[in-house]
């Protein structure tokens, strides 16, 4: 099922404002969360798409990348709603919004969820650069790429004990992950709270250490990823892999791999957004005569005929044979630029016979009201 547009799920503008975003975005939460709903399975569903979207239109980066590709560029397969994370993920968010143990979140749903306020250790993101050919942009791709990184330790299988088991509940903050302190004060008692400096939130401590990864539960390793790369993504583009970046120390969520797209140089054709520029070289008796041709494109040859008396910088568009666009159905064109190759070396029999016909009435340059300017071809270049 295709995914609902980010700014209808939290209900905004496209132009709303970061304070609108996320004033929407804790109205949902507030609404759809699972401890308000209990066992609700719309309700959830609704409350991990409304962090779904939260998570992009509040990140300056992955929101523009949304506003210009849509889905596609910020991870077609990944994101809470595509399964990359889970609710305690989603949780984690909760930070900026709520604020942390004491906020109106918490007493709102009457205490910390589950564990409290554990902290939840995060891989770190990873960025590659995949080189694709105009034919793949053209139809999509898949590709396998093999990546080095941090994956889980496979002696402990990513928990960081020995046995896999050896861990004792931390006696400071007695599981929490965090510590609380009353404060005196001249308008009463404040009550802060703040990470666990021994077990440093994760409410645990491991009393027998893995020897492979000294207990961070990752070692360096290689994994191939499968990428499926929509068609007509463009140069400088980054598409979000979620989940398949470095592994996070002891079991936590790993981080996301970040594609960033590279055009390799194409041997017939330049691009212009989704438009395929080409340039055909003529000589100067095709030109004048008129011939058929054939022009290359993404999908093999098409013949083109050249009527007689074309001129140089003439432009014939081939519609349909350019790039498609990123999440829609539409498609560039073609663009054949003409140009007619003048010779540089003539031997005395070619110099002769041209000598001959630059009398001619017919070889004196006389433009007629449909040969456009330069300045036209650009205009209507640029505004068709």
């Amino acid at each position: 099922m295709s995914k609902r547009d980010y700014y209808e799920v939290l209900g905004v503008q496209k132009n709303a404002t970061e304070a609108e975003i996320k004033k929407a975005y804790r109205q949902m939460a507030l609404k759809f969360h699972p401890d308000k709903n209990p066992g609700n399975k719309e309700a959830e569903d609704k409350f991990k798409e409304a962090a779904e979207a939260y998570e992009v239109l509040s990140n300056t980066e992955k929101k523009q990348r949304y506003d210009q590709f849509g889905h596609q560029s910020v991870g077609g397969n990944g994101g809470y709603g595509g399964g990359g994370m889970n609710m305690e993920d989603i949780f984690s968010h909760f930070g900026d919004i709520f604020g942390s143990e004491g906020s109106p979140f918490e007493s709102f749903f009457g205490g910390n969820r589950g564990g409290g306020g554990r902290r939840v250790n995060r891989g770190t993101n990873l960025r590659i650069k995949v080189k694709l050919t105009l034919e793949e942009i053209a139809h999509g791709v898949e590709k396998k790429i093999k990546v080095n990184k941090l994956v889980g330790c496979a002696t402990c299988k990513g928990s960081g004990a020995q046995d896999g088991a050896s861990f004792h509940r931390c006696a400071s903050c007695a599981g929490t992950g965090q510590v609380h302190r009353v404060t005196n004060t001249f308008i009463g008692q404040m009550r802060t709270t703040a990470t666990c400096p021994t077990c440093h939130g994760e409410g645990q401590t491991i009393a027998d250490k893995c020897k492979t990864c000294s207990g961070s539960g990752v070692q360096r390793g290689e994994e191939v990823i499968s990428i499926n790369i929509p068609a007509g993504v463009g140069e400088g583009m980054q598409l979000t892999v979620s989940g398949k970046g470095n592994a996070a120390e002891r079991g936590g969520i790993p981080g996301d791999l970040l594609i960033i797209i590279e055009e390799a140089l194409h041997p017939h054709f330049h691009r212009d957004g989704n438009q395929l520029l080409h340039d055909l070289y003529l000589n100067f008796a095709d030109a004048a005569l008129g011939i058929s041709v054939e022009i290359p494109t993404l999908e093999g040859k098409a013949k083109v005929k050249i009527d007689a008396g074309t001129q140089a910088g003439k432009v014939l568009r081939l519609k349909g044979k350019g790039l498609p666009s990123v999440n829609s159905y539409g498609r560039g064109d073609l663009l054949v630029n003409i140009n007619v190759w003048t010779p540089q070396h003539l031997s005395s029999e070619e110099k002769k016979l041209l000598d001959q016909l630059r009398q001619s009435p017919n070889f004196k340059p006389n433009p007629g009201k449909g040969d456009k300017s330069f300045y036209d071809k650009m205009r209507e270049f640029f505004h068709s």
